[in-house]
């Protein structure tokens, strides 16, 4: 999972390190967080199966990469392993560099071209949106978990997801983020999976 500071990533990908070890998997994560506060670079490295022996992804070994924005995922395309799959959140958020004009942001189909060489499984969502539709911008992580689910290799109950949502959030923010993940299960439904 990759995306700046302030997106959620460490928490989406706590969420799912929860729900491998609730399928009795073993688990191993390790989070990046390059000055995450000022809109920093954020990575997270989620390893799951029978016998996990390190948490960290090698290049062209990832099975899926979810980014939280596009740059972001770009950043990251020699991690995703041939024909894995992508799910970037349709979102630019410039760094300094790009605001400064000493660089330009990547046009879309530049990035999407940069995951067409390796992989035919993209998905380009608007997390942002949709999230930002229920009321509050800050569920996109959740959202994104939802699309993922829908998405993920390894046959999980919604109910196992919930329920490890429900341990990681507050009582006052459950409801409208259960709603999230069931929006990002929903918008990944309707899209040719």
């Amino acid at each position: 999972m990759v995306g700046v500071g302030g997106q959620g990533i460490v928490l989406a990908s706590d969420i799912l390190g929860d729900v491998a070890l609730a399928l009795g998997l073993d688990v191993k994560k390790t989070d990046t967080l390059g000055m995450a506060q000022r809109g920093g670079s954020v990575t997270s490295h989620l390893r799951m199966g029978k016998k996990v022996w390190s948490p960290l992804i090698s290049p062209k070994e990832a099975d899926i990469l979810l980014a939280f924005e596009k740059l972001e995922a770009a950043r990251w395309v020699n991690y995703i392993r041939p024909e894995g799959t992508v799910i970037i959140n349709n979102l630019a958020i410039p760094p300094l560099s790009i605001s400064l004009g000493t660089q330009k942001y990547p046009a879309d189909r530049d990035i999407l071209a940069s995951f067409k060489q390796r992989t035919t499984r993209i998905h380009l969502v608007d997390g942002s949106k949709e999230s930002g539709s229920l009321g509050d911008i800050r569920t996109l992580n959740i959202f994104m978990l939802g699309f993922l689910s829908m998405l993920i290799p390894i046959k999980i109950d919604q109910d196992t997801w919930k329920q490890c949502i429900a341990r990681r959030l507050p009582e006052k923010v459950l409801g409208l983020n259960m709603r999230a993940f069931e929006k990002g299960r929903e918008v990944a439904a309707s899209v040719n999976l």
